[in-house]
């Protein structure tokens, strides 16, 4: 009787395995946010915030020339605000992922300031070099109120 017992643990072990080691979601052409513990709980409209790619891939500057890939700082997505593809400049997905390559690749040599040069100006960069809704004046707080009105659950 023992052993069915340790059986049945060891099978619920794995299957609890398989469920949390799914895929990533995928959010084409969106940015995403999570809350950063503490600072979201005092003001909601403050949290960490990534862009993603035209496959989903999510972009964001983690910290001091360090950006991550599909491994957010505070973890997975909690909102998303779909964009529009057909509101960038150019040839749509492909600068799109430019925009978003090279602003990574920026963020990679840059320190990170909380409150100065952050996860939302990297957004932003990208947004700016793809001149997103044909605007090159994209900024952390204007990407702070937008993602908070248009972001979805």
């Amino acid at each position: 009787m023992a052993d069915v017992c340790e059986t049945d643990v060891m099978m619920n072990y794995q299957v609890d395995f398989v469920k949390s080691d799914r895929k990533s979601p995928r959010y084409p052409y969106c940015i995403v946010w999570t809350p950063i513990p503490i600072l979201s709980w005092l003001f909601p409209f403050i949290g960490h915030m990534g862009i993603c790619t035209s496959s989903g891939i999510i972009r964001d500057f983690a910290g001091s020339y360090f950006v991550s890939e599909d491994n957010m700082g505070f973890g997975k997505p909690t909102k998303y605000w779909k964009l529009d593809v057909d509101k960038v400049c150019g040839n749509g997905a492909a600068t799109w992922d430019k925009a978003v390559h090279d602003a990574s690749e920026e963020y990679k040599c840059r320190p990170h300031n909380l409150c100065l040069d952050n996860c939302h100006s990297h957004v932003a960069m990208a947004l700016n070099l793809m001149r997103y809704d044909n605007s090159a004046s994209w900024n952390m707080v204007n990407l702070c109120i937008r993602s908070f009105i248009y972001g979805s659950m």
